[in-house]
C-alpha cells in the first residue's frame, strides 16, 4: 500500500522548508557581516578625524617653540602687556547673551514608526543595528 500517491506537493513542501531553514541559518551571519562592515567604516572615519586632529595639535605644539607664539598666548590668555602699554578689556553687552539663537531639537523617530515591510527591510539590510 502506498501512502503517497502524488509525491509532488510533499516534495515541494519539503524543498520549501529546507530552503527556508537554509535562509534563516544564513541570516544571522549575514547580519553580523553587515554590522562588522559598519563598525570598520566607523573606525576608519574616527581614525581619519583623529589623524587630522593630531596634525593640528602637532602644528600647535611646534608653534609653541617660537617666541612670537609664546608672546601671543601670554597676551591672549594671561593678559600680559609690555612696559608702557595700556591693556583694555572689552566686555559683551548683556543683551548679546540673550540673542544667542539655539536650533530647535527634533525628536528622534519612535521605534514603532513605519510599516512591517520597513521593519523587515531594516532587519535584512542591518539598518536596525545602527539605531
Amino acid at each position: 500500500m502506498r501512502l503517497l500517491r502524488r509525491p509532488g506537493p510533499a516534495l515541494a513542501a519539503l524543498l520549501f522548508l529546507l530552503l527556508g531553514a537554509a535562509f534563516l541559518t544564513q541570516l544571522v551571519p549575514y547580519r553580523q557581516i553587515i554590522d562588522s562592515s559598519r563598525q570598520v567604516e566607523e573606525a576608519r572615519e574616527r581614525l581619519a578625524a583623529l589623524e587630522v586632529e593630531n596634525e593640528m595639535l602637532q602644528a600647535d605644539a611646534d608653534a609653541l617653540h617660537t617666541d612670537a607664539e609664546i608672546e601671543k598666548l601670554a597676551r591672549e590668555k594671561l593678559g600680559y602687556v609690555r612696559p608702557g602699554e595700556t591693556a583694555y578689556v572689552v566686555l559683551d553687552p548683556p543683551e548679546a547673551l540673550e540673542r544667542e539663537d539655539t536650533a530647535p531639537v527634533q525628536a528622534p523617530a519612535e521605534e514603532g514608526d513605519g510599516t512591517w515591510v520597513d521593519w523587515i527591510w531594516d532587519f535584512l539590510t542591518g539598518a536596525d543595528l545602527e539605531r
